[in-house]
């Protein structure tokens, strides 16, 4: 039943493809079409806002884990306009704080839609994840975090949760893969 729920949400159809996790929804054929070369955070390829930079991370260092830790236990709020803001004055004015603004703004996914394409693809994606798709895994489950959270129907908050599970499931098993 959720999974018929979920899929009205996202407009979609239920379906699942090879290496799919149970219980996992995706796009409908004609939209999703699974590829090793697909980017996981396709919206990354597009940055419009500091191109020059290149591909935005956060994490680069020790130091901005924890800042990051920082920055989470402060807490963030997702605006329905796509901005976020760091409730800490200090830390929202940091200049690292910019980069996560650039990341969690355009390029983890926002829409339903997008968070369970990244499901799919990350069911199917073999090896570890790169350093910027497991920070962007990461802050999509903040995000799913926040929707499930802020969720107004129960319905709502079951198809986040469940998406928020399988994000968490991504993490854990890239955490305890072994080559």
């Amino acid at each position: 039943m959720l999974q018929r729920k979920r899929s009205e949400i996202a407009g979609t159809a239920t379906t699942k493809f090879p290496g799919g996790h149970p219980g996992t929804t995706a796009c409908t054929p004609a939209q999703y079409e699974p590829s090793e070369s697909q980017a996981l955070f396709p919206a990354a390829s597009k940055l419009k806002r500091g191109a020059s930079e290149g591909d935005p991370i956060f994490l680069n260092s020790f130091d901005d884990a924890h800042l990051l830790f920082e920055i989470l236990l402060a807490g963030i709020h997702f605006d329905t306009d796509g901005e976020i803001s760091v409730r800490d004055a200090e830390l929202a004015s940091l200049r690292k704080t910019q980069t996560l603004e650039i990341i969690c703004e355009d390029i983890i996914p926002r829409k339903l839609s997008d968070v369970l394409r990244l499901i799919s693809d990350l069911s199917s994606h073999l090896g570890h994840l790169h350093q910027d798709d497991f920070e962007r895994t990461l802050l999509t489950l903040v995000y799913t975090t926040q929707q499930m959270v802020s969720s107004t129907t129960k319905h709502q908050r079951d198809v986040w949760a469940e998406s928020f599970v399988s994000l968490y499931k991504a993490i854990k098993q890239d955490l305890t893969e072994t080559n």
